[in-house]
């Protein structure tokens, strides 16, 4: 399998900030790739929107802000102390390389106690948000003049090419979605279908107001979200969750459509397409959440790319999954239109 275009789009993406609630160089990164299929919009919330066709149809959507830090408080020493945006991880944050993003970027650590100081009852502890600190190396005024509470914080880290077809990369979550979905068009391209309309989302990671914003505003009828799911890994259950290399991970749950779901599970099967199962028993913890019950509720289907690590700088995925993803978008929206692959 040929996944050479995804892979260049979500390195593309991957590279740019976008901290919930300041998403705009992600956003215009993406609203310029989206641009080449349908006319594109910033709304009122930042997320990136476009429509194909007039009408009802379908709805795309993935989200573009990544989770991060903000800035709290400048402190003596110009020393940064944060908090998190979204779900970062504490445990995997001590000695983290990070871009302050004042009026302008300044690259900074997060500082961390060295072992042979640290008190007995710290050790193999994380440390608190509360009690982190950024070191950029400046003093306090130097700080000041540059950096103010409210600016956003990325954790950085580089796109690494593993064996096996398989990236390492910050911000997997859920730049693997918008480039499901920006592959999913260019399958399409050339062909006749239904509408599209697609919301690449702000503030998923925050509680969804990107997507429910996007969603009310649209003329869908049907939408299917694209976000990251856990894949097994030590310590993480292959009973429960799914693997790197399963292909497209499809949601049943109650906050779901049944019968979306299980057209999905039958064109997946019908065309070779590599997919499984996704089972949760309660909401799905994505936009999906927020885009069924908006305006009238909108029926809505939940696709997710296993990665490993989530919400660090390493998050793992398959490229082939990615593609398995946009190919199943696809063939479900060519049959909606009457059409085949």
């Amino acid at each position: 399998m040929d996944v050479s275009h995804v892979r260049s789009i979500l390195e593309t993406l991957c590279s740019k900030g976008g901290v919930s609630g300041l998403e705009s160089d992600a956003a215009e990164e993406a609203a310029n790739m989206l641009k080449k299929y349908m006319p594109v919009r910033r709304d009122n919330l930042g997320s990136v929107t476009g429509k194909k066709g007039e009408g009802a149809g379908v709805l795309l959507d993935a989200h573009i802000d990544r989770i991060g830090l903000i800035v709290t408080a400048v402190k003596k020493g110009g020393f940064l102390k944060v908090a998190k945006v979204g779900g970062a991880d504490a445990r995997v944050l001590t000695g983290a390389k990070v871009t302050v993003h004042g009026k302008k970027d300044v690259f900074g650590v997060i500082s961390c106690v060295p072992p042979h100081l640290a008190k007995k009852d710290s050790e193999n502890k994380a440390t608190a948000f509360e009690d982190m600190t950024v070191d950029t190396g400046l003093t306090f005024e130097q700080a000041s003049e540059i950096i103010s509470p409210g600016d956003r914080i990325t954790v950085n880290g580089s796109f690494l090419e593993l064996l096996g077809g398989k990236i390492a990369s910050p911000c997997v979550d859920d730049r693997a979605g918008v480039a499901a979905v920006l592959r999913c068009l260019e399958l399409l391209e050339g062909k006749e279908t239904c509408p599209i309309e697609v919301v690449f989302s702000s503030q998923e990671e925050t509680g969804g107001s990107g997507a429910l914003a996007g969603a009310f505003a649209s003329e869908a009828d049907t939408a299917i979200g694209v976000d990251v799911t856990f894949a097994s890994a030590p310590g993480v259950s292959k009973d429960i969750y799914g693997s790197l290399g399963d292909g497209a991970l499809v949601g049943f749950a109650p906050s779901l459509d049944y019968e979306m779901s299980k057209e999905l599970m039958r064109i997946a099967a019908e065309n070779g397409i590599k997919a499984k199962p996704e089972v949760m028993g309660g909401r799905t913890g994505t936009d999906c959440d927020e885009i069924q019950t908006s305006r009238g509720g909108i029926k809505t289907a939940l696709i997710s790319i296993p990665i490993r690590n989530m919400h660090t700088s390493v998050e793992v995925c398959a490229l082939e999954d990615i593609e398995e993803t946009a190919r199943l978008m696809a063939q479900y929206i060519l049959e909606r239109s009457g059409g085949n692959a």
